[in-house]
């Protein structure tokens, strides 16, 4: 198997954002179109430079990518829409990343855009399923966490802390929708959404833009780009459902994806400054961080008491806020990981900057499931 990073080097040299917010009136055009205005600044270049444009959207319908970057000018560029669920972003961030490594670009872009107007295929599957809410994400979710407390011994106020973090990181970010500092006694108290749940430690879903323009060495040099701000694609991985003998599918998706995104890279977790997770619910950075290595099973909560997880800790976790703070609206929320680490590790993140950060990895699992998993280097 051919790996992305067999074939030619790729940079991340502009990123793009439309803070994340509740919904509003604003065009999803609107949204998209800030996003990519702010990355060809970044980047240095205009839009006629780009070649290839991959757009995520989970919840538009179809063909929501021409309309809007016809208003940028319409230069016959190559236009893809990419749905995969939550991890639809990284998957367009990976898609362009392909492009630009195989040749068939030197320039592309990736960019998430999602208002919360549509619904998802799975129950229009014709199988009757097994129990009508089965796939009820908090209700799974606040089992996971009481499997959790038994299972390692913590008190809901230990995984709590996730959500304090995160917040608190949430509350030095412009682009974040949760923006607002919180304490150990607000993100444990009722009224719970499910189990030990309340809404602090479950995202919040609204609506916003990210997009990352990637090059190639040569488009680089041709654009006059600043290297010295560019962010090389270390690893690409992506990985879908299996049989795992009962275990937790998103848990054993993210050991396989993030093992194979290390072994791509050539390090290992202890090498990782800054890490991006999927956190849609506070437990799943614990199950995650532990799943990827950054400390054994069942030490998750520990080591964030002790604040290994903290930004100036051993692993900046989420520094973005996480999926708690920053939000999910589904398009964008892979991109605007990718748009974190590339800041994190240009020292670029002000408040949020974790020291001598150089090296970063973002983490996405999707519905259906499947994870995907980049690895960014200076």
């Amino acid at each position: 198997m051919v790996l992305i990073t067999d074939l030619r080097p790729v940079h991340v040299v502009g990123i793009g954002l439309h803070p994340y917010q509740y919904p509003t009136e604003t065009s999803y055009i609107e949204l998209g179109l800030q996003a990519v205005r702010e990355a060809l600044v970044d980047a240095g270049i205009t839009w006629p430079a780009v070649e290839a444009a991959f757009v995520g959207t989970a919840r538009l319908g179809m063909a929501a990518g021409v309309p809007m970057l016809r208003y940028l000018g319409m230069t016959g560029l190559r236009v893809s829409q990419v749905e995969n669920a939550s991890a639809t972003g990284s998957t367009a961030f990976r898609q362009a990343v392909a492009e630009v490594a195989s040749g068939l670009a030197d320039v592309a872009i990736a960019i998430g855009v999602d208002k919360p107007i549509g619904r998802i295929a799975a129950p229009d599957t014709g199988i009757t399923p097994i129990s009508p809410v089965q796939d009820v994400p908090f209700a799974r979710y606040a089992l996971l966490t009481e499997r959790y407390l038994a299972e390692a011994g913590y008190t809901k106020e230990q995984i709590g802390l996730v959500a304090v973090k995160n917040h608190n990181n949430g509350a030095l970010n412009p682009y974040a929708q949760r923006r607002k500092r919180r304490t150990l006694e607000e993100v444990v108290r009722p009224p719970y959404v499910a189990g030990s749940l309340n809404s602090l430690q479950i995202t919040p879903i609204g609506e916003g833009a990210a997009a990352v323009i990637v090059m190639s060495d040569e488009a680089m040099r041709r654009y006059k780009v600043d290297q010295h701000r560019s962010v090389r694609v270390a690893a690409s991985s992506t990985v879908s459902d299996q049989a795992f003998d009962g275990a937790n599918a998103d848990v054993a998706l993210t050991q396989a994806a993030t093992q194979a995104a290390y072994e791509e890279w050539g390090g290992d977790p202890t090498d990782l400054d800054v890490v991006e997770v999927h956190d849609a619910f506070a437990i799943e950075e614990l199950l995650f961080v532990e799943a990827m290595g950054l400390c054994p099973p069942g030490q998750g909560a520990a080591e964030l008491a002790k604040g290994s997880f903290d930004i100036g800790g051993r692993h900046a976790v989420s520094p973005s806020g996480g999926l708690l703070a920053m939000g999910h609206p589904l398009g964008p929320t892979g991109l605007g990981q990718i748009a974190e680490i590339t800041r994190q590790l240009r020292g670029e993140a002000g408040d949020r900057q974790q020291p001598d950060a150089r090296v970063g990895l973002a983490h996405m699992v999707g519905i259906g499931p499947v994870c995907v998993v980049h690895i960014l280097q200076r």
